[in-house]
């Protein structure tokens, strides 16, 4: 499996993560340390301890369901250092009140390798532009 292969997969693990809320599918995705960050649109997360509450406060929190479909994948691998982008669509059920939420968006994510493992050490995303 080539370095671009081994982060594709961990997109799709990443992307189960969000499905799933799952914080120990993420903790194999993302590096653990104090210096991992996440921008999103409510908030920047700094550190793996911020990080896991985006998955458990907000995700798990916010949602009963969740679908995050990653598309148009593009992974750039330069030594030890990767990034990748790509488009997503996301589905989601809200737990206060059943309303379904649908957003289309786009990604960035910063990878590095240690040893022979690859991981996430930074993200950032936003939705779409909305058209004037």
């Amino acid at each position: 499996m080539t370095d671009t292969d081994r982060i594709r997969h961990l997109i799709t693990d990443y992307a189960a993560a969000v499905d799933a809320a799952d914080i120990k599918l993420a903790a194999r995705v993302w590096d653990n340390s104090p210096d991992v960050s996440f921008i999103h649109p409510l908030g920047h997360a700094r550190g793996w301890d911020e990080v896991k509450a985006f998955f458990t406060d907000i995700m798990g929190g916010m949602f009963s369901e969740r679908k995050l479909t990653p598309r148009d994948i593009k992974v750039h691998v330069y030594g030890d250092s990767a990034w990748s982008e790509f488009y997503w669509h996301f589905t989601a059920t809200q737990k206060r009140d059943g309303a379904n939420v649908q957003s289309d968006g786009r990604e960035t994510q910063i990878y590095r390798k240690a040893g022979n493992r690859w991981a996430l050490v930074h993200v950032h995303y936003s939705e779409m532009p909305r058209s004037r």
